[in-house]
């Protein structure tokens, strides 16, 4: 596939008339047709700038002999799409992120891409775009947003929705929250913490599909549009050296950007994410992979909503560069990965340097000894569940307590408000997985609650559902098997007993074995379970796969 397809040659006449009507001089249309893919949207702040970030990129393919198509894609914002119906389409965006690009790309027959992307579904359905097409392809997103300032203290959307929380447990007030939420929040950007979609831009560079700084320098300085118009400069490289992702991410850069993750403390969905690229680019995966570099890869940040620290400090200590050299400097990534630079990593990584080791922290003294995530399995988890260890206080305990089950998020969501959740409760949400939802709703609501009333390291929220990368505490998502396709968290009652183990990576349902058959046999389906019949959700819950294999879509093979 590639431009020639619709220009050159007698035949092609109507389609060069056509590209003529957009304006297009014969010399441009000589030159090799670059797909710049935006994101914009005036719906989501980490998108609302991508205007000025495509103009630059578009300046840089220009330079560099191409001619930019730019078209756009669907973007949610999470934020506004938490806790209510919304949430259902989070997720299942993905997939259609990943399908219009293909039709865009396919349809008219373009050299290469530029991915622009910001939020938190955007980046990876992108990442399988490129995967899918294996064209050539760069990314560079809008940045991170810069925290506010409250209190004496810097601020950001997880501060905001804990703060709901104090409110509910009569420790502040609704005017001091309306004073919060108008500083929680301050620029365009991706939302200031290690959240998804700063996890997900951060492990692009890890990835190797985008120039350093790409993870890590804030949406609002002009150093961003440098970055952009250097972006669209080097995709005419790539595209002249036929260097494609899947050159670029194989399972070493798998590995790599595994690594990049336990090291950051990123947020739990980027084990959903990563199987489902891997899967684009028929990359083996098997999730217990995730627990081996978690094993060997200390944490050496603590950005929020781990600790108080931001992206901004992150890209003031050296940037996801400074990170990634710290690692190939004690042998916990592999150098040798080739990477959109037209380098290898290594060589990409020679000059970089950590500049705040506070914010940084030296592989000999980490904030952990092991990565921020841990999938964890059990009788209740048999194809796993995933915790964010990194946002714990320690990672070595154990906690037993008596669950309280919930169909579906908004029973639970009302029942910690009201104050019937006390210290030793696991909570359970169920029926909130990729088919049973559908769309696998994100919780921040309830976990930002829990924290905001003092209760997040002593009760356990366990869903098959996920959670914001803006969540901490004791909170396990991604339940598998789901309960909508029988799985054990559909059997579970209040008041059974319910014990997770960080140490061993096991969580367990401690009732008798006889009474698991039992209720496996007269149990068949809850009433909290929802089915979707129409619409993308009816569609989208007929292919997607199970959390374990990253939700993605199973594969449809042709006769």
């Amino acid at each position: 596939m590639n431009s020639d397809t619709i220009k050159i040659g007698v035949d092609r006449a109507p389609h060069r008339s056509l590209l003529k009507a957009l304006g297009l001089t014969d010399r441009e249309i000589e030159k090799p047709f670059i797909g710049v893919v935006n994101s914009f949207t005036e719906l989501v702040p980490g998108h609302m700038h991508l205007r000025q970030i495509a103009e630059a990129v578009k300046a840089g393919i220009r330079e560099n002999g191409g001619t930019p198509f730019e078209f756009s894609t669907v973007a949610v914002c999470d934020g506004i799409a938490m806790g209510h119906e919304g949430m259902h389409f989070s997720l299942a965006s993905r997939e259609l992120i990943a399908d219009t690009i293909e039709v865009m790309a396919r349809g008219h027959q373009l050299d290469a891409l530029v991915l622009i992307p910001s939020c938190d579904k955007v980046v990876p359905g992108m990442l399988m775009a490129a995967m899918r097409l294996n064209l050539p392809a760069i990314f560079v997103s809008g940045g991170p947003m810069l925290p506010g300032r409250f209190e004496g203290k810097d601020v950001s959307v997880s501060t905001i929705f804990e703060a709901v929380g104090k409110v509910h447990a009569k420790q502040k007030d609704e005017n001091w929250l309306h004073e919060l939420e108008s500083k929680a929040c301050p620029t365009c950007g991706s939302c200031a913490g290690m959240f998804t979609a700063n996890s997900m831009n951060c492990l692009t560079e890890g990835l190797g599909l985008a120039l350093p700084g790409n993870g890590t320098i804030p949406a609002v300085y002009s150093e961003r549009l440098v970055l952009s118009k250097e972006t669209g400069y080097q995709v005419m490289e790539l595209l002249r050296k036929d260097i494609r992702p899947r050159d670029i991410v194989t399972p070493k850069t798998v590995m790599n950007g595994l690594a990049l993750d336990m090291a950051l403390g990123c947020s739990t969905n980027t084990v959903l994410h990563l199987p489902a690229i891997a899967q684009e680019g028929e990359i083996p995966w098997d999730l217990k992979i995730v627990n081996e570099v978690s094993e060997r890869t200390p944490q050496i940040c603590k950005i929020s909503p781990a600790g108080d620290q931001h992206l901004i400090n992150l890209h003031e200590a050296g940037g996801i560069s400074a990170v990634l050299k710290e690692l190939l400097d004690n042998d916990l990534i592999d150098g040798s990965a080739m990477t959109v630079s037209g380098v290898s990593q290594a060589e990409r990584l020679a000059n970089a340097k950590v500049l705040d080791s506070t914010v940084i922290r030296p592989i000999q003294t980490p904030y952990f000894v092991k990565g921020g995530l841990r999938i964890l399995f059990g009788d209740l988890a048999p194809e796993g569940a995933v915790i964010k260890q990194g946002a714990l206080a320690k990672q070595d305990f154990v906690f037993e307590g008596t669950a309280k089950v919930f169909n579906g998020e908004v029973a639970a969501a009302e029942a910690i408000r009201s104050g019937q959740i006390v210290a030793g409760d696991a909570v359970i949400i169920r029926y909130e997985g990729p088919k049973g939802g559908p769309g696998m709703r994100e919780m921040l609501g309830p976990t930002a609650t829990l924290a905001g009333m003092g209760l997040d390291a002593s009760v356990a929220l366990l869903t098959d559902g996920r959670f914001s990368g803006a969540s901490r505490g004791l909170s396990i998502g991604h339940v598998s098997p789901e309960a909508a396709l029988g799985g054990e968290i559909a059997y579970v009652k209040t008041g059974d007993r319910i014990r997770i183990d960080l140490e061993a990576g096991r969580i367990d349902w401690l009732i008798p074995e006889e009474e698991k058959q039992e209720r496996r046999t007269n149990i068949l389906k809850e009433e909290g379970q929802r089915t979707a019949k129409g619409g993308y959700l009816g569609r989208y819950a007929q292919f997607v796969q199970s959390a374990s294999r990253g939700a993605a879509f199973r594969s449809v093979k042709e006769d």
